[in-house]
């Protein structure tokens, strides 16, 4: 990948999941080191695991519950003043979920609208299915580079052929900063890149550490 040209990254993410945030705190330390630019996208895991919610511990079944309201809010927002207001407000959303473990309520959603310069009405949109056609749409377009075996977050970027190049993940913590962050992008396009490469993994003895 030539490092003179900007790549587009496609990152498709749910607010309330926290190794989504450490990987989009890191994605927006690599747009600072290397030639890429983020474009936002929002999927639900509360979509994903439509179906097969006896399957979750009880504590991933009440997140499934409180997962609907922010992602209807984000579409909302993005129907409203476009897709640029994406990562203001998932910002503020995270950090108030993440950082300060603030609860997943209406009146989160509105102090994170407020920073965001955005109007508190969206609010109304997490307690209404009228955005979930394009919310369905939107998780969709992510889910199909990947299969529905995975989570938030996906990754894409275009391929050598065009074709996009897509993955779950990287799972890390804490989110790494300055080289390491580019050290661990370079590598992770790397190995997505061979065609046919499927899965690193390791257990995680580490929950979320957020700095």
């Amino acid at each position: 990948m030539s490092e003179s040209r900007t790549t587009t990254v496609d990152f498709w993410f749910d607010a309330v999941c926290p190794w989504t945030w450490l990987t989009s705190r890191w994605m927006l330390e690599v747009q600072k080191i290397r030639p890429v630019s983020v474009t936002w996208h929002v999927m639900s895991l509360a979509v994903l695991n439509e179906g097969r919610l006896d399957e979750l511990p009880p504590q991933n079944r009440e997140l499934m519950g409180q997962a609907w309201a922010p992602v209807r809010v984000l579409m909302a927002a993005q129907e409203e003043f476009g897709p640029g207001v994406l990562e203001p407000l998932y910002t503020a959303l995270g950090t108030r979920y993440h950082l300060r473990q603030q609860g997943k309520t209406r009146a989160t959603i509105e102090a994170a609208l407020r920073e965001a310069g955005l109007p508190e009405h969206l609010a109304e949109a997490g307690e209404s299915d009228a955005y979930d056609h394009a919310l369905r749409q939107s998780h969709g377009e992510g889910i199909a580079l990947v299969g529905q075996q995975v989570g938030s977050p996906i990754i894409a970027v275009p391929g050598s052929d065009g074709a996009k190049i897509a993955f779950f993940g990287p799972v890390v913590t804490p989110s790494p900063t300055g080289e390491e962050a580019g050290r661990l992008w370079d590598g992770t396009l790397a190995v997505a890149s061979v065609p046919g490469f499927y899965e690193i993994k390791r257990t995680r003895v580490l929950g979320p550490i957020f700095e």
